[in-house]
């Protein structure tokens, strides 16, 4: 096939960047190459190849860019095997985005070297015909949870069909969470569930696709805090998938349409809140996906300056401090996409803090990813799970609860517990605090 190259790609006519929304060059001008990433890197650390470290590929980015390298399988793979963590851009001494360089780079190399065969399919099936609509989202939770409860779950253990998968798939049926109604089902006729008590503000919630599907009591638990925090909450019925599984894996197109979706469906918003990570992070960066495109470049930066974590937002507008003593130990696991990708850190341990009966346990580490890393783990299960078991070395023993902010990592992590023989429970750091509360009400509605 002849490409011809877009000449609005890039300023330089020796790129081998052939389409535009290439990696913009203001990304890496100020990366010396000095070092200071190797340390935050786990590819590097594993395997270290300077290819698979920060400086590495934004060198292979930039020589692209020269004219110096080609986008083909060699350049690919390091890409690739990033896992967008962005613990090299709080390393880095100058706030060199790599994030938004790979992501930039995957879009260009998905363009010149689609996926074809099983993987093209698998891509076209899940992130094309089924994250962008919630109502197909929906019917697939409805048959998992048929799964669940018709005791086929249990055949396909005990005879050994589940054998006939691959391995790191077997390990994620077996910590599959219990699937219950989504909210947006549940809401569905509600355009705003009131706050409990007096009103002091109105919020629009994100329920995500698959935090909706696959925890839908954490969203339920989300709604819990918000309105008993004096929040009315409003579920936008035109919301889809944040598009971030699409970005990281290179359909910068695709990612774009749903962000253009989810600016008109929250454009009457005055807060957006968001209890995933990875979510917010990319709905804080849609300006990112629409450099050339300046009418919609506007509307994403004021979109984004919306947008917040459940955990910084309660912390900054004040909550309820729960009565009700919790008695556990629980250490913290920051997802990359929460402290690295929006600086929120102090904020949901805070939040932990203030549950009576809860001592903190630190983690070392803690904001080392955990392999995770959108759909890194179905894609690049080796190396995932490398990381993983460098993860799972750092979280204390002696813990009865894991707590975080994404559902990646929650899954991630709950297979890490599983696989080493650990007993602690995974959960989400708002689902803590709902907890705490229903406590409190049931110790007041005994007395």
């Amino acid at each position: 096939m002849d490409i011809k190259q877009d000449p609005s790609c890039t300023n330089n006519s020796l790129s081998n960047y052939l389409w535009k929304d290439a990696p913009d060059e203001n990304k890496w001008a100020d990366c010396v190459h000095c070092g200071m990433c190797l340390e935050s890197c786990p590819t590097y650390e594993l395997t270290g190849q300077e290819q698979h470290s920060p400086r590495g590929r934004v060198h292979i980015i930039k020589s692209v860019a020269e004219g110096n390298l080609e986008v083909n399988e060699q350049f690919m793979d390091p890409v690739f095997a990033c896992l967008d963590c962005r613990a090299c851009t709080t390393a880095c001494p100058a706030n060199v985005d790599v994030g938004g360089l790979i992501e930039e780079a995957r879009g260009q190399i998905r363009q010149a070297m689609p996926l074809t065969g099983v993987k093209g399919a698998v891509s076209k099936v899940f992130l094309e015909g089924l994250f962008p609509y919630p109502n197909r989202l929906n019917a697939m939770g409805g048959l998992l949870k048929f799964y669940q409860k018709s005791g086929l779950q249990k055949v396909a253990r005990k005879t050994g069909l589940m054998n006939i998968m691959p391995q790191h798939l077997v390990e994620m049926e077996t910590i599959m969470p219990e699937i219950k109604k989504p909210v947006r089902k549940k809401y569905k006729n509600d355009n705003v569930v009131k706050a409990k008590g007096e009103s002091k503000a109105e919020v629009a919630f994100l329920t995500g696709c698959v935090m909706d599907v696959m925890f839908s009591d954490i969203n339920q638990s989300t709604i819990n805090v918000l309105t008993r925090n004096g929040n009315d909450v409003a579920i936008p019925k035109n919301q889809t998938c944040c598009g971030a599984l699409h970005v990281h894996a290179g359909d910068r197109e695709t990612g774009r349409k749903l962000a253009k979706q989810n600016i008109e469906a929250f454009k009457d918003a005055k807060k957006i809140i968001v209890n995933a990570a990875g979510c917010g992070c990319m709905m804080k960066e849609y300006e990112e996906l629409f450099r050339e495109e300046p009418e919609w470049h506007a509307k994403a930066q004021e979109f984004s300056a919306k947008v917040e974590d459940i955990s910084k937002y309660l912390h900054d507008t004040g909550y309820e401090r729960p009565q009700a003593e919790m008695n556990t130990r629980i250490t913290y696991h920051d997802a990359c996409h929460l402290a690295h990708g929006q600086g929120v850190r102090e904020e949901p341990r805070n939040i932990l803090l203030d549950i009576p009966g809860v001592k903190m346990v630190n983690m070392p580490n803690s904001d080392r990813c955990c392999g995770s890393a959108g759909i890194y783990n179905i894609t690049n299960p080796e190396m995932a799970g490398a990381v993983l078991e460098s993860k799972m070395e750092n979280v204390p023993e002696d813990v009865e609860m894991i707590s975080m902010g994404n559902p990646g990592c929650m899954l991630q992590m709950a297979m890490g517990v599983n696989k080493y023989g650990r007993n602690q429970k995974v959960v989400h750091t708002i689902q803590l605090l709902d907890w705490a509360y229903q406590k409190e009400d049931t110790l007041k509605g005994g007395q």
